[in-house]
């Protein structure tokens, strides 16, 4: 069974000319929306995605802005209203050492490098240098955990477990 990761959704049309608003969900809007390449859309209740293949892609305000082929205006893309555009694993790209996709992050455990259960990563902020990471803790508050070498010692994607050496204050 293929597995499919989210790259957007449609939140809106944009014009007349078949332009479709996306709120992107890639850490690549550049890569996955590039003339040519091809996404799936699935629409709410519909059991077979439907193959798009993008033909324009512009930013506009917090937004991407796509058009696809064979779809030349608003009334066409309208039904698209609502759907989300995913791709297939096998078009997930390579990262770096020490980069991760934030769907691989979301949903791991976080302990201390000396055991102390904190909690599971909930949300990924990127509100600058570096990336925060959510973590909901036992009790129910959440706790930031900043992506840096400093605090994070060991990601393990397999097992889904992060060790982290808290700095001073950081639990509290």
């Amino acid at each position: 069974m293929e597995k499919w990761f989210n790259v957007g959704k449609i939140v809106n049309t944009h014009g007349i000319r078949g332009e479709v608003r996306v709120i992107s969900r890639t850490d690549f809007p550049e890569e996955r929306y590039k003339v040519g390449n091809h996404l799936f859309l699935f629409k709410p209740g519909s059991k077979e995605p439907l193959e798009l293949v993008v033909k324009s892609h512009r930013t506009h305000k917090n937004f991407d802005l796509l058009t696809f082929e064979g779809y030349d205006n608003v009334n066409q893309v309208e039904v698209l209203r609502g759907a989300i555009l995913k791709v297939p694993a096998s078009q997930r790209g390579d990262l770096q050492e020490g980069e991760y996709y934030f769907q691989d992050i979301i949903g791991c455990l976080v302990a201390t490098i000396h055991g102390e259960e904190i909690g599971k990563v909930v949300e990924i902020l990127t509100p600058g240098a570096n990336d925060v990471w959510v973590v909901k803790g036992g009790k129910g508050k959440e706790i930031l955990i900043p992506y840096i070498e400093d605090v994070v010692k060991k990601v393990d994607i397999k097992d889904k477990i992060i060790l982290i050496e808290p700095m001073e204050g950081l639990l509290s």
